[in-house]
């Protein structure tokens, strides 16, 4: 075990606890002097039993995850998924929790891990061959498809459109057919292209296709200012963003965070309230924090000789950058306002969870890859 330990990844581990520091102080910026105060303490905690969590992940093979459990921890996934769209809590209108005592589960995060686990599975089967359509293409967009379906009606779409980007990354580092690729883009863009079409010259059709609070965010994103009201939240996050310029206005003094303008800034929004105190210095830490961690684990993909490796790595690849850019580009008015956390900094004990867990497997990929 302590020779296992030797071989982690010493800059990823540095990565995390600056993630870790910079979570805390800015969570405790954003709750100091109101209901949420001490979430940072919360903070500190989830992180430290987080940390022991991952360390121990790392020592175990992660092939035994992939070969021998994927099918039972997928299962598991989407019975817990079940389990919330009968039985879960209600919050803000989406039904995403279960109610543990101690803590709120939401299981859409972790059945992010448990499809890239499956998926990393039935691809490792393929041995690098190009993926044929019936037997291998249908079969992961299924595995996929299900929770991507399950969560949307939650409804989730945020988490939801992490599944696709993780089901993308894989599939193309999985030896995809150009062709196979290349109609599911055309596809993907005809769908696109046809709502926006829908959208811009039969308003009445579009409204009733999607669901009012999907309409919503999308009359926001396309026009900010159509709707003072419904975009408030996006105008405010912007308007803050902005506002911190080169420096930032200074750690507790963002004028819109700390004056309340800005709603879940302990949470999704966290990167609102890095924006402004600290300005485009402070997002630029952050993003080269975030580049250098994605980096280290293409580099991991890249010396690993197994497949089921490369294949989960490249799955957890796909997970974050997609979060990542989905988080910070809803706030900077790029895409829709939707319910989704910035990795390893936003407040969340299940977003945490996963993030850790997955870093785990990652790090295991790397000492067993290095142990042979």
């Amino acid at each position: 075990m302590i020779d296992r330990l030797k071989r982690l990844d010493s800059v990823i581990i540095f990565i995390l606890l600056c993630f870790a520091a910079i979570s805390t102080l800015v969570i405790y910026s954003a709750t100091s002097g109101t209901k949420y105060d001490g979430l940072h303490i919360h903070n500190i905690v989830m992180f430290a039993v987080m940390l022991i969590v991952m360390l121990g992940l790392s020592c175990m093979d992660y092939r035994f995850l992939v070969r021998r459990l994927s099918v039972i921890l997928y299962g598991s996934g989407i019975v817990l998924l079940f389990i919330v769209m009968f039985k879960g809590m209600t919050i803000n209108g989406s039904k995403r929790w279960i109610d543990l005592g101690v803590m709120q589960f939401q299981p859409s995060e972790l059945a992010k891990i448990f499809v890239i686990l499956l998926l990393a599975r039935i691809l490792e089967q393929r041995n690098g061959e190009p993926l044929r359509f019936f037997r291998d293409l249908l079969p992961l967009g299924l595995i996929t498809g299900v929770p991507f379906l399950i969560i949307l009606e939650q409804p989730d779409l945020g988490t939801s459109i992490v599944f696709i980007c993780i089901f993308i990354g894989m599939l193309w580092i999985g030896n995809v057919r150009m062709t196979h690729a290349l109609s599911g883009f055309f596809g993907i863009a005809a769908i696109i292209g046809g709502m926006y079409w829908l959208y811009s010259a039969n308003f009445g059709l579009f409204s009733k296709i999607v669901k009012p609070h999907q309409l919503s965010r999308i009359q926001t994103f396309l026009d900010p200012t159509s709707d003072p009201d419904k975009s408030w939240h996006v105008l405010n996050s912007i308007r803050a963003v902005g506002a911190g310029q080169m420096f930032g206005e200074g750690f507790k003094h963002g004028q819109l965070v700390q004056k309340g303008y800005i709603p879940y800034d302990y949470a999704d929004s966290i990167y609102v309230v890095i924006g402004e105190e600290f300005g485009f210095i402070g997002s630029a830490v952050l993003l080269l924090l975030y580049f250098v961690l994605i980096y280290r684990m293409i580099k991991i993909v890249l010396t690993c000789p197994d497949l089921s490796g490369r294949y989960l790595i490249v799955g957890v690849i796909s997970m974050f950058t997609l979060q990542i850019f989905e988080n910070i580009a809803m706030h900077t008015g790029m895409m829709p306002l939707t319910g989704i956390a910035l990795p390893f900094i936003s407040y969340g004990g299940s977003s945490l969870m996963t993030n850790m867990i997955s870093m785990g497997l990652v790090l295991s990929v790397k000492a067993h890859s290095e142990a042979g």
